[in-house]
């Protein structure tokens, strides 16, 4: 019999494969640290390596960091400069080598200081993904990558392994997609900070048939369940900077206040899920290209999937309103506001846009402003 998953299970996944990782590690298994989606995970599993997400959603390590970086630097990327250089985040101590890319001035200037610390490799990420010099360069960028790998990791990378690893990733896209799409019904199995938990903390699991299996599980877990009758909660899409357990306080104020956020846009969430690595092509390496240049960030310019993807996400999830989380000092997703408040405004849907950084001291404040968002879903 299949075994039912649970919520709490990948609350544990960190601490789990701290542990696991550790025991590979002393038996000579690498591990490669990654900080964006924009990196493409199958070519670190086909070197036969650990690709494992690094941290950068908590305060705390923040005023080490500004002891170089400027004090109003987005603050996603002092967590991660802070935890990186205080030695504090096991996965970062743990990583042989850090895969970065340029999706914004502040990290691409933040690893050339990381590379002091850990060996680091950045991918050159084009900023315009509808051209074919932009393809080229990306496809480009993926044979250096390999190649970096392949040196770094003294292992030879074929493309039987790459079609393999895609088939896992595919997999595991498409398990974490049925998980979020379960909130399309009324009420929602999951409540925000739920749904936090599992999209993101899959990104720590050392064994990807494991995290599939947890997700398929945890899939089954809900469809089986019998929904209770219960009050019915302003549904809350939340879109913007990424978020995950530690910079969570907006998705716990919706809550807070009577609402909950049934579904995210952003990194840690939807954002990438709806995207599989085509098989049809001859050379998995354009494949992967083809992937991961589609992905909707707003350091792509112009940038119409992320609007197409908000609306149906709209649609699908039956929202009330949207949310539009910006960090201090993140330019592209700030600007980008102004386009996601004209197509929430064209649905007559009502929309908030926050600007935060990951202290609490604006937490009374927001409060307010959500109360005020949630009160105009009940008029």
């Amino acid at each position: 019999m299949e075994k039912m998953s649970s919520v709490e299970d990948f609350a544990k996944i960190r601490e789990v494969n701290i542990l696991l990782i550790k025991e590979a590690k002393e038996t000579g298994q690498k591990v490669v640290g990654i900080y964006c989606t924009y990196c493409p995970q199958e070519l670190v599993l086909a070197a036969g390596a650990i690709p494992v997400s690094l941290c950068g959603t908590k305060e705390d390590p923040i005023a080490k960091a500004e002891e170089h970086l400027p004090r109003n630097l987005c603050p996603l990327i002092k967590s991660s400069y802070g935890f990186a250089v205080s030695d504090t985040c096991p996965f970062f101590h743990f990583s042989d080598l850090i895969i970065g890319e340029t999706t914004c001035d502040g990290k691409k200037k933040m690893f050339e200081l990381m590379q002091e610390i850990k060996p680091v490799f950045v991918m050159q990420l084009p900023h315009l993904n509808q051209t074919q010099a932009s393809m080229d360069m990306w496809i480009d960028e993926m044979r250096r990558l390999k190649g970096f790998l392949e040196e770094k990791l003294a292992t030879e990378i074929t493309d039987e392994a790459i079609w393999q690893a895609i088939d896992v990733v595919n997999r595991e896209t498409a398990a974490a997609k049925a998980i979020c799409d379960l909130n399309q019904v009324e009420p929602p199995p999951l409540n925000g900070l739920d749904l936090l938990t599992v999209t993101w903390s899959r990104g720590f699991n050392s064994n990807k048939e494991e995290v599939i299996a947890m997700l398929d599980g945890l899939q089954k877990e809900y469809s089986s369940t019998d929904k209770e009758s219960t009050p019915r909660k302003p549904r809350v899409l939340l879109t913007g900077c990424p978020v995950g357990l530690g910079t969570e306080k907006v998705i716990r104020l919706v809550d807070e206040v009577g609402g909950n956020v049934v579904a995210m846009e952003n990194c840690s969430g939807y954002k990438t899920l709806e995207l599989q690595t085509d098989t049809e092509y001859d050379d998995p390496l354009v494949a992967l290209a083809h992937k991961y240049i589609s992905i909707p960030c707003s350091c792509m310019s112009p940038n119409p999937y992320r609007m197409e993807l908000l609306e149906r996400m709209m649609n699908d999830f039956k929202v009330d309103a949207v949310i539009d989380l910006t960090w201090q000092a993140c330019h592209t997703y700030n600007v980008e506001a102004y386009e996601v408040s004209k197509l929430v405004k064209s649905k007559g849907i009502p929309h908030l846009h926050l600007e935060s950084d990951y202290s609490n001291s604006d937490l009374e404040s927001i409060k307010v402003r959500i109360e005020a968002l949630l009160e105009m879903v009940e008029q």
